[in-house]
């Protein structure tokens, strides 16, 4: 990719939300809210504690998370727009 997050951060690419509901109902653009779940693209190294030691994250590149809807910095990286977070805005890993 040719960026690297630093210590307990992670890029995040968000997954394409539902274009129908349920019942059918087609969601225009403009309703949609941002999708809360995404797949993890880059991890760091991990965070280090009172010791100095590098504590590895739970997460790893190609785990689908979900994450809170404000979470994150939006950033555009060879023209793809992706989101930059602490591990700790990641609520968990889901399992499919």
């Amino acid at each position: 990719m040719g960026f690297r997050p630093l210590h307990d951060r992670v890029v995040v690419r968000r997954l394409d939300s539902e274009e129908k509901t349920k019942g059918g109902i087609i969601i225009p653009d403009t309703a949609k809210e941002k999708p809360s779940e995404g797949v993890i693209v880059s991890v760091g190294p991990g965070a280090r504690d009172d010791a100095g030691k590098i504590n590895a994250l739970d997460v790893k590149a190609g785990d689908r998370v979900l994450f809170g809807k404000w979470s994150g910095t939006e950033v555009k990286l060879n023209g793809e727009d992706l989101l930059i977070m602490k591990e700790s805005d990641i609520m968990g890993i889901v399992e499919v």
